[in-house]
């Protein structure tokens, strides 16, 4: 399972011209999930996103967490972290997950990172998302299960 965490001063969903999910500061997360992704990848996600440290603390180093920091977490799922990029000029999707198995694991890290913070939003898996943020840093970080 792939994370693309990035701080956030503020970001958003909308779908069809609706907003649909939003924050304030905190996290924006888009998650690709792979074909051997399970129950065990989606804890160790959720684990790693609220405990990553990338807030800074009174010095300025980035040494706290979501869970310290306080504030909010949008997943927004996106396939095609998951692409195969290494050949040619078109991606290949056969190392993403199958979409049923996709929209179940991702619903799995929705509702544990629930379970675990009280601030969580979350996109539409399968909809034309437009997603905008203000990266705050900008601090970025590619985070994987395995």
């Amino acid at each position: 399972m792939i994370g693309l965490l990035q701080r956030v001063r503020s970001a958003a969903v909308d779908v069809d011209g609706e907003r649909i999910a939003a924050i304030g500061p905190g996290l924006l997360v888009l998650v690709g999930v792979r074909p051997d992704d399970a129950e065990t990848d989606v804890r160790r996600l959720v684990e790693r996103l609220l405990g990553y440290r990338v807030f800074t603390d009174a010095d300025g180093r980035m040494n706290r967490s979501l869970r310290e920091h306080g504030g909010g977490l949008l997943l927004v799922p996106q396939f095609t972290l998951a692409a195969d990029t290494r050949r040619g000029t078109r991606a290949s999707f056969t190392t993403a997950a199958p979409p049923d198995a996709a929209r179940r694991l991702f619903a799995d890290v929705v509702n544990r990172a629930r379970d675990e913070h009280r601030d969580v939003a979350c996109g539409r898996f399968g909809a034309d998302m437009q997603v905008s943020l203000i990266n705050d840093g900008p601090v970025t970080f590619w985070l994987e299960t395995r």
